[in-house]
């Protein structure tokens, strides 16, 4: 039964207690938050990601906040071949046999420009890692998910992936389809499996990507990742159980700058 509602969720300390909880894209931005909110709530973190070198530095930050020992996991969702993905598979099996949490947060932006004058090389890319690799990773990883008592698959979204908007392109074809994909993972899993599946929209949030799509925007104007962490912790444990099919959004509709 759910009991938290995600944007508004007051974690208790102790909420991920015991639970494994495996994260794409854990280097930097909103992976690298929702890693050390995760940690810092109790759970084992599975870090996922291309740069071994902020994988670690998170490696560090969780250990030095008193969090449990995480594992770096290196992963190039662009590149990585199936012996890659059954490696993560093994060591995650070997060292705890299940796996309570996946979010894929990694992604891709490609540009932002007409479907008339899509470069196709790119379109590939961006469908690849947004859509793709999350596929690839979720099902080698699902007979883990099946073998956890409660466990939680958490696919990023997008406003632009519920309502086309000029220009946006690959990115936003990627987030309809990570949409398809959480209902129809869920439909699947739901009653005969205790893995439930949702899509989370983080909203505008100070990433690299977001300085990428709005160069002009005003930095400060923007919230910081580590303050919209609250709806992936509760969709992620067991205050989201029960839920599942469902698309949500991290923080409030931004309200329009007065004129």
């Amino acid at each position: 039964m759910t009991t938290c509602e995600p944007r508004l969720h007051v974690a208790a300390p102790d909420e991920l207690s015991g639970r494994v909880i495996a994260i794409t894209g854990a280097g930097d931005g909103i992976g690298r938050a929702v890693a050390l909110a995760c940690a810092a709530h109790g759970a084992e973190v599975v870090l996922l990601g291309r740069k071994v070198r902020k994988l670690e530095a998170v490696y560090d930050e969780i250990v030095a906040g008193g969090g449990p020992e995480p594992i770096i996991a290196p992963l190039d969702l662009e590149r990585a071949t199936a012996r890659e993905y059954d490696a993560i598979a093994d060591a995650i099996r070997a060292r705890f046999g299940r796996l309570d949490g996946l979010l894929h947060n990694a992604g891709l932006l490609g540009d932002l420009s007409p479907i008339e004058h899509y470069d196709v090389p790119l379109w590939t890319r961006v469908l690849h890692v947004n859509v793709t690799a999350a596929f690839a990773l979720t099902q080698v990883l699902l007979p883990l998910l099946r073998a956890a008592p409660d466990a939680s698959i958490l696919f990023t979204s997008s406003s632009v992936g519920r309502r086309g908007r000029a220009y946006w392109g690959a990115y936003a074809v990627s987030k309809f389809a990570l949409e398809g994909l959480t209902q129809v993972l869920a439909d699947e899993m739901s009653g005969v499996t205790h893995v439930r599946v949702n899509a989370i929209n983080p909203g505008a949030t100070r990433t690299a990507m977001r300085r990428a799509a709005y160069p002009a925007e005003v930095a400060e104007s923007v919230p910081l990742p580590g303050t919209i962490t609250a709806a992936y912790v509760c969709l992620l444990g067991p205050g989201a159980r029960g839920m599942t099919g469902q698309t949500v959004d991290a923080q409030a509709p931004r309200l329009p700058r007065p004129a």
